[in-house]
């Protein structure tokens, strides 16, 4: 399959080149500096791109079958800035003709209890909110504004980080997934399966998401 990444020198980004391209994808690694991209590979292409542009994101992305975004504002731009670059990715993404997009969300919007986010939980980060509620603003735009693309966004679980990969998950849709102990964790590597996965099996097609152990 042919993806178009943004965000692949992110963490998490560049756990999904890494996964996508050990399956065997063709990926376009879609950056701000080429040179970040490290990796070499037959199958691997990168080129620039502004994902703040339309013109650019369209250029970028044409011809590929599904565009993946793990993008998030820069250090120094306002959490806000996530809902814009999603809403400029998307109107590139009309524009290349291409139906199929994957976001990276956050977990802060999945529900702990009946109408209870983890964002609005006692116990969470007060330096994390801002961030959290600019995703939940981003996954409520795609349910209202999206549904002429095959859109999808994907959750983590409440605490994501590098690891090991063991290929095994669970998922959930819009409540948080624990496990035996009530713990909601998630290696960056298994995070990157679980993407990969929804790239080739499309089971979450106009919904959102979300993995954990």
């Amino acid at each position: 399959m042919r993806i178009a990444l943004w965000g692949a020198t992110g963490t998490i980004g560049q756990r999904i080149l890494r996964e996508a391209l050990d399956r065997g994808h063709a990926v376009r690694a879609v950056v701000r500096d080429p040179a970040r991209v490290t990796i070499q590979h037959p199958k691997l292409e990168v080129v620039q791109g502004d994902a703040l542009d339309p013109q650019s994101v369209a250029q970028a992305v044409r011809g590929c079958e599904v565009v993946v975004s793990a993008l998030g504002p820069s250090r120094g731009e306002p959490p806000e800035t996530l809902l814009t670059l999603n809403q400029r990715l998307v109107e590139g993404v009309r524009a290349a003709g291409v139906r199929r997009l994957i976001a990276v969300g956050g977990a802060g919007s999945l529900e702990v209890a009946p109408g209870q986010r983890l964002l609005d939980t006692p116990d969470f980060p007060p330096g994390w909110k801002a961030i959290a509620e600019a995703a939940a603003e981003t996954l409520a735009w795609y349910r209202r504004e999206a549904n002429d693309l095959e859109w999808t966004v994907m959750s983590p679980a409440a605490f994501i980080q590098p690891g090991s990969r063991t290929g095994r998950y669970r998922t959930g849709t819009d409540q948080l997934v624990t496990d035996e102990r009530g713990e909601s964790r998630i290696s960056a590597e298994d995070f990157a399966v679980a993407l990969v996965d929804e790239v080739e099996q499309g089971r979450f097609i106009r919904r959102r998401f979300t993995v954990a152990y």
